[in-house]
């Protein structure tokens, strides 16, 4: 009976870690239904910018509050968890506080450990009432009503009663130790659990021990259970911020990517020596299959992973000069409904044996409206305020791309400046010959 504890949490530790490869596996396969792009220029800008942006959070702390309260949840939610390794041992092998034999550094650990679990419960209370009291504008736009709104809420219980389990679990295991219980070897400094020791006196020795093991089985559980719950939550940006950072944009925020077909056409006219009227050459460049985008597959991977990436914290937004002028366009609403297009897409593979059969559906108007892309002035804004480098701009500009080149569907003052281009060679409707006509007059 003695292992039983070591083989049930042996069961729970192999069930979670396999839900979550499950989870991973079935991510991976979404981001690959994007176009291939080629990410492997500039490998030590890359490095720098994930180091800078994902590790450093430099574009976090543009707002300082909100940027110190992530910090110090990012910080302390990662280096707690270093904890999770000993609580991992301990639960497969048996034993009780594993790393105790360090000492001194043990005791300097699990002290610092505590000190940054209360300061997350600070932080996680400060966001809670940004979110629910203050009402800050950016939270209650209309994408995040229903899940969204309920999802950021969860994730601040969660991480909140994860800190209160660890106080609580160090809490009744100081307690233990002071009363001389076997097996509970004096090791570790309890700066802030000690303040809750009052709470737990004149309970027997059987009774802590009840509380410090329930403490302990549902903080590891809760950690397994966070680990799966990321999949379907905006928090999986933890664990995408860094591959996203990495492969994100570095060229000048003002260039847009031209299509290779039309660029090789443009050369084509331009050169005085070639045939327009010859026949295309054997093994020439293929017909491209689409130009721009109207479904998820017809973005690159890169723009998919942006999609899973998202922290729905709503900075591109607020920033966005169309969406301050009261116009229907939310850059985080792009990426919300770019992913939930994928995981869309993703099901119906799932209920096909893994392949895609139409749905009758799109990204583009299903999920997207026309007024929404063209309300977009295409000023970076939103780019520049992601502070995870997400690129809604490159999505609306491929499904423009498909208005305009597929569809001849571009806004009748986008149709006649092109017109005025093509036959005036500039955007006004003059003639060549006339356009230094108001120097006369």
């Amino acid at each position: 009976m003695e292992y039983v504890p070591n083989i049930l949490f042996l069961i729970a530790l192999i069930v979670g870690i396999g839900f979550f490869a499950r989870n991973v596996k079935k991510l991976s396969r979404n981001i690959k239904l994007g176009k291939d792009v080629d990410v492997s220029d500039n490998k030590s800008q890359r490095w720098r910018n994930m180091v800078r942006i994902a590790l450093g959070q430099t574009k976090m702390v543009v707002r300082p509050v909100a940027g110190l309260m992530h910090i110090i949840v990012y910080v302390g939610f990662i280096i707690i968890n270093i904890e999770v390794l000993e609580i991992i041992l301990d639960g497969i092998l048996g034993t009780h506080r594993l790393f105790s034999p360090l000492g001194g550094l043990y005791d300097f650990l699990i002290g610092s450990f505590e000190v940054l679990a209360l300061l997350v419960i600070v932080a996680v209370v400060v966001f809670w009432i940004r979110r629910n009291i203050i009402r800050l504008k950016r939270f209650i736009k209309p994408e995040m009503n229903g899940w969204p709104k309920k999802d950021g809420n969860m994730i601040l219980y969660i991480e909140f009663v994860l800190m209160l389990l660890f106080l609580t679990m160090n809490a009744a295991d100081f307690q233990l130790q002071q009363l001389g219980a076997e097996h509970y070897t004096q090791a570790g400094a309890f700066p802030i659990s000690q303040f809750i020791v009052p709470l737990l006196d004149g309970l027997s020795i059987s009774s802590l021990m009840v509380i410090e093991r329930t403490a302990w089985w549902l903080h590891i559980l809760g950690i397994l259970a966070f680990l799966n719950y990321l999949y379907y939550s905006k928090h999986l940006h933890i664990l995408l911020a860094f591959p996203n950072t990495y492969y994100g944009r570095v060229k000048p925020q003002g260039e847009f990517n031209n299509l290779e077909s039309v660029t090789n056409e443009v050369k084509l006219m331009m050169d005085p020596s070639a045939d327009p009227f010859a026949a295309p050459a054997e093994g020439g460049a293929a017909v491209p299959e689409k130009f721009g985008a109207s479904d998820v597959m017809d973005l690159n991977w890169v723009q998919l992973l942006n999609a899973y990436t998202c922290t729905e914290c709503g900075r591109c937004t607020s920033e966005c000069p169309a969406n301050q002028t009261g116009k229907k366009l939310s850059p985080r609403k792009i990426m919300m409904d770019t992913r939930d297009r994928l995981e869309e897409v993703g099901k119906v593979m799932d209920a096909n044996k893994g392949e895609f059969v139409p749905d009758g559906k799109q990204l583009l108007g299903d999920y997207i409206s026309h007024e929404e892309l063209w309300a977009c002035t295409t000023c970076n804004a939103c780019v520049q305020a992601c502070p995870v480098s997400i690129d809604p701009l490159s999505i609306i500009v491929e499904m423009r791309r498909y208005l305009v080149m597929e569809q001849s569907a571009a806004p009748m003052e986008l149709n006649t400046m092109m017109s005025n281009i093509e036959n005036n060679g500039a955007p006004w409707p003059y003639n060549q010959m006339d356009r230094l006509n108001w120097v006369n007059e």
